[in-house]
């Protein structure tokens, strides 16, 4: 495993965090648990969740989290969670209201089974709270020591630079963001990557796969594996933007590449994000131990600059043009997302 600070802060992380956004409730207990332990086994120490995470039965991946992680030395590990995101049926049960921040906070405390978050981000920007209101609320929990360091995750440049100055006048720190960020979706490289160099600012990126495209596991014109993302409802609202044979048969001409590496589709993937400079962690789900393993391997390996030609490449046709999302304006809103997780 190779080890990385969280951009210019002092934390170190490592450079896979184990993420359960879809992966953990009390339903899988069991499987979670031994995906736990192998990332563990693995070196990984960054373990990333939500309070959200687990709906319908909000918090229920911090439990599971939490449990699988009773008996390991806290300081040995990261624990990373989240709010915003709607957790509950009541008008305050969402957002960055002090309320709600407060009240979340404690909330996953109990539920991970710790006194302390060590990275504790805001899943979206709230439009209908101050900022101010937010930013204190966070550096109330600081001086408390419920929290060690902020983060904030798929938010704006303006609004990534308006959180971190006011974060400095309360005298606390913005350490990182959480994008999304693959081969297929580069969108933060034009605006968030630069304005969180100048920040310092880590990069936490999820989605490293593109939600398990990029593992070559979906072919083109073939129907979905019964046991992946994509055959679920839920899940193919997610992974189906990616779904058209065009990307998919751009995913297969990567084939060559990794193979002429040793490595795996889904290795390649990885490591590719783990090139940029600005990432400090890919955020890796995994349903099997034997998934987690894999996509761990991808730490440390380096693509030389003939690679990643080669992987640009593959995602440029004469009928399709340049397959990959680079929009700015495609960064998730908190109300899209908020509604997704609302259905």
């Amino acid at each position: 495993m190779e080890y990385r600070k969280l951009g210019d802060g002092g934390l170190t992380v490592s450079a896979i965090t184990y993420g359960n956004w879809l992966t953990h409730s009390r339903e899988s207990a069991e499987a979670a648990h031994a995906c736990v332990a192998a990332a563990l086994d693995e070196g990984v120490t960054t373990f990333d969740t939500a309070d959200v995470y687990g709906n319908p039965d909000f918090g229920a991946a911090e439990r599971v989290l939490g449990d699988a992680l009773a008996g390991v030395r806290r300081s040995s590990v990261e624990i990373c969670t989240k709010v915003c995101m709607p957790s509950g049926p009541g008008a305050n049960d969402r957002g960055l209201s002090r309320k709600h921040v407060m009240e979340s906070c404690h909330a996953s405390l109990r539920r991970l089974r710790t006194d302390h978050i060590d990275l504790y981000q805001a899943h979206r920007y709230d439009e209908e709270t101050p900022l101010e209101e937010t930013m204190t609320a966070f550096a109330d929990l600081v001086r408390q020591g419920k929290i060690l360091y902020l983060g904030v995750s798929e938010w704006r440049p303006d609004q990534i630079e308006a959180a971190a100055a006011l974060a400095a006048e309360l005298g606390v720190r913005l350490i990182s963001n959480q994008p999304q960020y693959s081969i297929l979706w580069r969108v933060i490289e034009e605006e968030v990557l630069p304005a969180c160099e100048r920040l310092g600012l880590g990069q936490i990126v999820f989605s490293p796969v593109a939600q398990g495209t990029l593992t070559g596991k979906y072919l083109p014109q073939g129907r979905a594996p019964e046991s992946s993302r994509a055959a679920d409802d839920r899940g193919a609202r997610f992974v189906g933007r990616y779904l058209g044979d065009p990307v998919l048969a751009a995913v297969q001409r990567l084939r060559p590449v990794a193979d002429g590496l040793g490595l795996t589709l889904a290795q390649l993937a990885v490591a590719w994000v783990l090139q940029n400079p600005g990432v400090s962690s890919a955020i890796i789900g995994a349903s099997r131990p034997e998934q987690l393993r894999e996509n761990t391997a991808a730490a440390g390996v380096g693509l030389d600059e003939e690679t990643m030609a080669a992987i640009d490449a593959a995602f440029v046709d004469e009928t399709h043009g340049d397959l990959v999302e680079r929009d700015p304006a495609k960064i998730a809103s908190p109300f899209d997302v908020m509604a997704a997780w609302r259905a």
